[in-house]
């Protein structure tokens, strides 16, 4: 399964915004991935003043991917040649890229955000 930015925040600072049944399901995951893209976006959050850590970002990503074993999807050639073909049904640049790539790899994302599943992504709440 993959992770949107939103669902690594949340598992990260505020798990009571996922379903039981969704936090057994990511704990029971194989792999738990998340898109490189994310780093970017949490990044900009930040810089903008939009999103509040403890610590730089680039510290507490590192420190959330070792403390939840996520393993990270590289934006490769196909990510996005995938990214850029999908209709414009959602505008949000990183979010095509999570969706490009949840497509590429044939997995579902842990996302809030229903526009995902007009793309045909699996998408779990």
């Amino acid at each position: 399964m993959l992770l949107d930015t939103c669902a690594l925040l949340w598992l990260a600072h505020d798990q009571n915004r996922f379903s039981a049944e969704t936090l057994t399901k990511i704990d029971e995951a194989s792999v738990v991935y998340l898109a490189a893209i994310s780093g970017f976006e949490i990044g900009l959050k930040h810089k903008a003043g939009k999103l509040l850590l403890p610590v730089p970002p680039r510290q507490w990503i590192h420190e959330i991917i070792a403390h939840h074993q996520i393993e990270i999807i590289g934006l490769d050639l196909e990510i996005c040649l995938k990214a850029a073909e999908l209709p414009p049904i959602h505008k949000d640049p990183c979010d095509r890229f999570i969706i490009a790539a949840a497509l590429t790899m044939g997995l579902p994302v842990v996302t809030a955000d229903q526009r995902f599943a007009a793309y045909g992504v699996d998408v779990i709440i």
